[in-house]
């Protein structure tokens, strides 16, 4: 896999810049797709393609520089400023590259889709096509599932707008209109159920039937289905146990693939060796490049540092007790012994975080891990909270917290099903840390559990007060971009309540 990352998508497809304006494949110059994918292997190459598609990095931009796993660090020279103040607009960054990155990377795979049907494959060929289009299949799903997430007021609500249904590379003049989530849902759902058999039961860097797996769990968590979201996280969870201390260090450095069920491989000299944008949702590049310019060190001017609600959470009274520390917060960082009575906290408080230190050499750059098992472990805690199996739920946190310490851990005792939502948000707000889950577990449960953005206030006031949101507020659900409104005016009238 670390060789066909560096491969170029060979149909050479720049299709989307909104719903009207770039997604034309059909100009005059341009490559079809007839004639793009004339056989077998050259669907295996445009798959390869669509995989160079997916990244991250934006979610983990969004969900740490809005909520509350971020303070502005030390060598900040303004990076991310409005979104950290809980600015989002129609004009924003954060609207736009989600809307316009994930319908390119939906019109590309209609494009290998569409082409894979005139293409009859050879004896022995069957395989590797059933592959390729399954793959295809799973990548759009992907997708349209960021996009739902991130546009659907509710999820839940199968009622509610979402946005355009487009299973076919449309023409230059079509201006869609926003479908309703249950409509897409039903789509995510029918390219699962289709990619499922033409794909292998595991694989930690390709699509796999496990990896359909992990996303239906995560799926049925959001919709509220909480008996086969907690099914499917246990099956999972039983195949991909929790890794111990030594091992789950090691994951972060790349060293193995413990825990993990899909991620998103980097590599050096590949399409995202680079920094990419840095304090902004148009991401890409390394992602320890969302905290810091160089490394993940107090030399690397890092201009984001760990939100102390996320130190606060790791025990510092005992350093290293729990992995997560020694992971997340890199040994160079400077720590108050009195952070609530210093008086400079800016200076004598620097917690540099160090989740991406980098890998194959480069500093900051780390395979992006998609579904991990302790993300299962949780959705299946949060699951049972939800159907007020309060003690299954403790059980779960006290197993998780068991494999981190390395010891047996107290089991929390919940007294209600909100108290214990609230509890799986803290232990989520920790184990998954800088992954890009925040903003969408506040969306999903923190009305219910009781929670929301809530920093620090020291730094927090430090830098403009924006300490608090509540997990109602319009602003986590995204906005339609401008860059859609202006091609697209008829989208307009169907914005998203409070912009």
């Amino acid at each position: 896999m670390k060789n066909i990352l560096k491969i170029t998508f060979v149909a050479a497809l720049a299709l989307m810049m909104g719903c009207n304006d770039a997604i034309d494949i059909d100009q005059p110059g341009r490559l079809s797709a007839a004639n793009a994918f004339t056989n077998v292997e050259d669907l295996q190459l445009g798959v390869l393609g669509l995989y160079g598609n997916l990244d991250t990095t934006p979610e983990i931009a969004l969900a740490s520089n809005f909520t509350d796993e971020l303070a502005i660090g030390f060598d900040s020279g303004g990076q991310g400023f409005a979104l950290y103040d809980f600015v989002i607009t129609a004009a924003s960054t954060a609207s736009s590259n989600f809307w316009v990155r994930n319908f390119r990377t939906n019109v590309e795979c209609n494009a290998v889709i569409e082409a894979a049907a005139g293409i009859t494959p050879e004896a022995g060929e069957e395989a590797d096509y059933n592959r390729a289009v399954a793959e295809a299949r799973f990548i759009r799903a992907y997708a349209n599932m960021e996009m739902l997430l991130y546009f659907s007021p509710n999820p839940a609500d199968n009622s509610t707008l979402s946005h355009p249904l487009i299973d076919f590379v449309p023409s230059l003049t079509i201006q869609p209109l926003r479908a309703t989530t249950g409509e897409i849902w039903d789509f995510i759902n029918a390219d699962l159920d289709a990619a499922f058999a033409g794909l292998p039961s595991s694989s930690s860097d390709l699509a796999s039937k496990d990896a359909i797996r992990a996303m239906r769990a995560r799926i049925a968590l959001t919709r509220g289905d909480y008996p086969t979201a907690e099914s499917l996280a246990l099956g999972l969870l039983s195949s991909y146990p929790l890794a111990n201390r030594a091992d789950y260090a090691d994951m972060w450095l790349d060293l193995n693939d413990e825990e993990i069920i899909f991620k998103m491989q980097r590599v050096r000299n590949g399409p995202f060796d680079g920094q990419g944008a840095t304090g902004s949702v148009s991401a890409g590049g390394w992602a320890g490049a969302r905290f810091a310019f160089v490394s993940a060190t107090l030399a690397g001017s890092p201009y984001f540092e760990m939100d102390r609600s996320v130190f606060d959470a790791l025990t510092p009274d005992d350093p290293g007790a729990d992995v997560r520390y020694d992971v997340m917060v890199a040994p160079t960082s400077i720590i108050s012994a009195d952070y609530t009575n210093d008086p400079d906290p800016v200076n004598n408080d620097i917690l540099v975080i160090q989740k991406y230190p980098g890998s194959d050499g480069q500093p900051l750059m780390n395979d992006l891990k998609v579904f991990r098992s302790s993300e299962m472990l949780l959705i299946a805690a949060e699951a049972r909270a939800y159907q007020n199996n309060t003690s299954g739920a403790a059980n779960l946190i006290k197993q998780l917290r068991d494999a981190r310490f390395g010891t047996a851990q107290p089991l929390p005792s919940y007294g209600s099903s909100a108290e214990a939502i609230g509890a799986v948000l803290d232990e989520r707000k920790v184990e998954l840390a800088y992954e890009g889950h925040r903003y969408k577990d506040l969306k999903r449960s923190g009305v219910a559990g009781n929670r929301g953005v809530d920093r620090d206030p020291i730094a927090c006031n430090i830098q403009s007060g924006a300490c608090t949101l509540p997990a109602s507020d319009f602003r986590f659900t995204l906005p339609i971009p401008i860059v859609e409104i202006n091609a697209n005016p008829g989208i307009g009238e169907q914005q998203n309540p409070g912009y």
